[in-house]
């Protein structure tokens, strides 16, 4: 199992669902060091899901050339088998990979928060997200339709909010997050157009809650 669903290599990390099937440690309550040997392990298998899936591209193309050039009919259905069989194998790899880059974005964004807890001096269990969120979490993770892309939005804004539960500050919508990562922007000059900064603005909250609504 790698951290929120199946995996190939032995060292991938713990089940996500083992944490709450189970009651083991939820990322939640994991130090920065566990976190960190996490994101590592990860990070080492998402390393080989890609080397694999380049060596499969590469095979690929050497048994095309060899087709293209090959006038035996026998030896061409063989080749095309074989080309079918790599691409079978390829896309295979590549919704593990999408898997395996979620899981990998959601504990390295946790350390991040842990680290600053912890500078702050917040050790204990941070009111990042609630079970029920890592549930939503662990479903978007092995939903094939859900690209790492479109995770990245899911996942920020329930940290957000989770951030916002501990600073008091729950009234705040993912939405209105928008507006003040909009502000953020202009104050660091990524933005200095005050009418292009509105309509940014503008734009994702409508976004916001076109999708909180769908």
């Amino acid at each position: 199992m790698g951290l929120f669903g199946p995996t190939t290599p032995k060292t991938a990390a713990l089940s996500f669902f083992d944490w709450l099937t189970r009651r083991r440690k939820p990322l939640s309550r994991m130090t920065r060091a566990e976190l960190r040997r996490q994101e590592l392990l990860l990070d080492k298998d998402r390393t080989q899901l890609l080397n694999r899936i380049s060596k499969l591209a590469k095979e690929k193309q050497e048994l095309f050339e060899r087709g293209a050039g090959e006038k035996t009919p026998e030896v061409r259905r063989v080749l095309a088998q074989e080309f079918e069989m790599r691409t079978t194998e390829q896309l295979m790899l590549g919704r593990q990979l999408n898997i395996r880059s979620k899981e990998l974005m959601t504990v390295s964004r946790l350390r991040m928060l842990r680290e600053t807890a912890e500078r702050a001096g917040h050790r204990g269990r941070l009111g990042l997200v609630s079970e029920a969120d890592m549930l939503r979490l662990g479903k978007l993770i092995e939903s094939d339709a859900v690209r790492t892309e479109v995770y990245q939005e899911r996942l920020d804004e329930i940290l957000a909010l989770g951030r916002e539960v501990d600073e008091g500050s729950a009234g705040l919508t993912a939405a209105g997050q928008t507006v003040l990562d909009v502000w953020e922007k202009m104050d660091r000059g990524a933005i200095t157009d005050r009418e292009e900064g509105f309509e940014e603005a503008d734009r994702r909250v409508r976004e916001r809650q076109a999708a909180a609504e769908g």
